[in-house]
């Protein structure tokens, strides 16, 4: 046995040194997976915006590849993408086809 006891002070100091501290550090699992989009991109595919909409759906492929890869910035950033991509997408799709129904119904 050792002359000197570890005191309870000693033992609440390295309790609350850094290293110890492991409770605020965050692992891969706590981090909430990003949105990516992918229902939405598949949804604009039926809107007539052929090229536009095909972008949105290569944006949420690749959001969710780089969240596989472990890119959690770029993820959230390409998710964004898809999501801007798709509504402008879906947007255009609709005014083509009110422009077409307009079009169609209005000439005689």
């Amino acid at each position: 046995m050792s002359q000197y006891a570890p005191s309870s002070d000693f033992k609440r100091a390295l309790d609350s040194s850094p290293e110890a501290n492991t409770d605020d550090d965050k692992t891969e699992e706590d981090v909430p997976k990003p949105q990516n989009y992918l229902w939405l991109a598949i949804v604009a595919c039926f809107c007539p915006a052929y090229p536009i909409n095909i972008v949105a759906l290569v944006f949420s492929i690749m959001a969710q590849n780089s969240y596989e890869d472990g890119d959690i910035e770029g993820s959230k950033r390409l998710g964004r993408n898809a999501k801007w991509v798709a509504v402008a997408s879906i947007i255009i799709g609709l005014l083509v086809i009110a422009i077409s129904c307009t079009v169609h119904f209005t000439w005689k």
